[in-house]
């Protein structure tokens, strides 16, 4: 059974305690397929300014970071941030911050923002509230880039239904560059026109 509303921080702030690593970013083969993926569809090899939402306990951050000249890292559990400040802590580029979205979003705007296994955590009120965030704080010409699990959860969304959900939301305010499907996630690239 799906949860009505969007997934509160204590609940990753529990599994990033108890587990260190929940979902085995560091070890598992998979996520370091899905990430090698994740980086190859970027369509540029560099950005000015990004954001990654959800950054975890920095795995993915560590890996992007050499493609940006400022990577703004959000996470709501303060243990995965200190995981990820120490993964990341010879980047001088990447600035960690404890944040919510879309609630407490970041003020500026970014050439690439980063959605990898996060929105659908987030309930239909916060997925329209995203979308407003998105529009406004993408840089025209920017990208967005989102990566979800397909696979059956008790999230408020799927993957299928979140990324199509902030697709309608967005409307013609962006592109899409691609969809492509792999056999446990989907890799959706939007440009912000």
């Amino acid at each position: 059974m799906r949860r009505e509303r969007s997934i509160e921080p204590a609940w990753f702030e529990a599994l990033f305690e108890q587990q260190g690593d929940p979902w085995q970013f560091e070890t598992s083969d998979y996520e370091h397929a899905k990430y090698d993926h994740t980086l190859a569809s970027l369509p540029r090899a560099h950005y000015g300014s990004a954001l990654e939402v959800g950054c975890a306990n920095g795995v993915l951050t560590q890996r992007l970071a050499p493609r940006c000249d400022a990577l703004l890292a959000i996470d709501v559990s303060p243990t995965a941030l200190a995981a990820a400040h120490a993964r990341c802590a010879d980047l001088h580029q990447v600035r960690f911050e404890q944040r919510q979205m879309p609630g407490d979003a970041p003020a500026q705007s970014f050439d690439l923002i980063v959605l990898s296994e996060v929105i659908y955590y987030w309930d239909q009120g916060d997925l329209a509230r995203s979308a407003d965030y998105l529009r406004d704080h993408v840089n025209k010409g920017g990208d967005m880039l989102l990566v979800h699990w397909t696979g059956d959860t008790d999230y408020p969304m799927s993957g299928d239904d979140a990324v199509e959900g902030l697709r309608s939301l967005l409307g013609d305010a962006v592109e899409v560059i691609s969809a492509e499907r792999r056999e446990r996630y989907r890799l959706d690239l939007f440009r912000r026109r």
